[in-house]
């Protein structure tokens, strides 16, 4: 035969990786294993990377920009109009006009800075589930109440039914500022999972916010909600554009977080770029175990190129044996990475627990894996399958590249020689 059928070196190739460790199949099957324990982090960081990022930007989408913030700077806090032309469009979730602006907040403990937020109540019961009452009531029902953030109440003293005074800037008779003091009951203590987020939240009714928010000294907004703010938020932002007209300005939450939500994301990106040189480091066994495979089957090859076998049919079957490798570690490697990263918050539990129980022993404080001061209390699953598409290719690729020498190699060796030899 002047040619091999791809089926033949595609059955040898197989025989090889999964043929006894003496016909060599402990080489690459040792280079498949060693793909797929590279693979492993890389998948568990990808799941846990954009789980942080959707669980992150979610919060701040739901609870603090919304999917879109609309500002009229020729009459600022009118939006009486502006609401009416937005609720006659199709795909809204809601459209809700907020007052913020900064604060001085004192408590029983001392006193510290705060950013208010006069809003409907419907706002806060439209929160995608991630705001969490920790305390008290979910939402101010006076324009005497106000709800605290977690960190922002222990900062200060303060719990359920306290009486907490609300320092905030007011315009004197001569036009300059003067400061207010106001008194509130804290009806709540609320949550987003986020500490970053809530830790300066004391949110108010917009009762409450007319009251000691003037509009020189704070800012006024509408925050309007669509039904998919990760595909349709774009679109949504240039019909609001087209029928509010001039005199308004449409800001979109990407444009908003356009800092923030690059950092994320370049940071997940370098993230996998160095897990990828691992995989890249890792594919090049592949080609040590071809090598030795050649070694140990030239023999084999011999035979095969006296019974007529080209150098290309040679080097098919190592290099499928190259695809094979990759594909079997891949496979391998993301089948643990996923089970992993799906049951990445057990983990952390059961670690924490581990390490808080021997910590005991040397009389040390609790042990935070992921801090929740700066992470989220629960990372969200999240699985790009397109990204791990892509990383298994990536794997698969590097391996079927790094055997190409090898099995070049292997297709140029002399049959006769290896013949009188063996």
């Amino acid at each position: 035969m002047k040619s091999m059928k791809a089926g033949a070196a595609f059955f040898i190739a197989l025989r090889y990786l999964w043929g006894r460790a003496r016909e060599g199949g402990r080489y690459l099957r040792g280079a498949a294993a060693g793909i797929g324990v590279s693979l492993i982090p890389i998948i568990v960081t990808l799941i846990v990377a954009d789980g942080m990022i959707r669980g992150i930007v979610d919060r701040y989408l739901e609870l603090g920009t919304g999917h879109i913030q609309v500002f009229n700077f020729f009459e600022p806090g009118e939006f009486r109009e502006a609401g009416e032309k937005l609720a006659g469009l199709e795909g809204l979730r809601g459209i809700w006009q907020e007052r913020r602006g900064m604060a001085v907040i004192a408590g029983r403990k001392g006193r510290t800075g705060a950013a208010i937020r006069a809003i409907d109540p419907s706002f806060w019961e439209d929160s995608g589930g991630y705001l969490v009452s920790l305390e008290g009531v979910s939402k101010p029902e006076t324009g005497r109440d106000v709800l605290l953030g977690e960190s922002l109440a222990s900062a200060v003293g303060a719990e359920t039914g306290d009486t907490i005074r609300i320092l905030t800037l007011g315009q004197s008779a001569s036009g300059g500022g003067m400061p207010r003091v106001s008194a509130f009951t804290v009806r709540g203590i609320v949550s987003s999972g986020y500490h970053e987020l809530d830790a300066l939240w004391c949110v108010v009714s917009p009762e409450g916010g007319n009251r000691i928010l003037f509009p020189e000294f704070s800012s006024s907004s509408l925050l309007v909600k669509i039904g998919d703010p990760y595909r349709g938020v774009e679109a949504a932002a240039g019909s609001f554009r087209s029928v509010l007209g001039h005199g308004y300005s449409v800001y979109t939450w990407k444009d908003l977080m356009r800092s923030r939500y690059s950092s994320y994301v370049s940071t997940r990106q370098l993230l996998l770029f160095i897990m990828a040189l691992v995989v890249t480091v890792a594919a090049v066994n592949v080609s040590s175990a071809t090598s030795m495979l050649v070694i140990e089957r030239r023999r084999d090859i011999a035979i095969l190129k006296a019974q007529g076998a080209s150098a290309s049919g040679i080097r098919s079957v190592f290099l499928w044996g190259g695809f094979l490798t990759g594909l079997a570690g891949t496979a391998a490697g993301i089948a643990v990475g996923l089970f992993i990263g799906n049951f990445i918050n057990q983990i952390i539990y059961a670690l924490e627990r581990i390490l808080n129980f021997f910590s005991g022993f040397f009389s040390a404080g609790e042990l935070k894996i992921l801090d929740p001061g700066y992470y989220l209390e629960t990372i969200p699953v999240v699985i790009d399958w397109p990204a791990v598409f892509l990383v298994g290719c990536f794997a698969i690729v590097c391996s079927v590249i790094a055997s190409w020498i090898p099995a070049g190699r292997a297709g140029r060796l002399m049959p006769l020689e290896l013949l009188r030899k063996y």
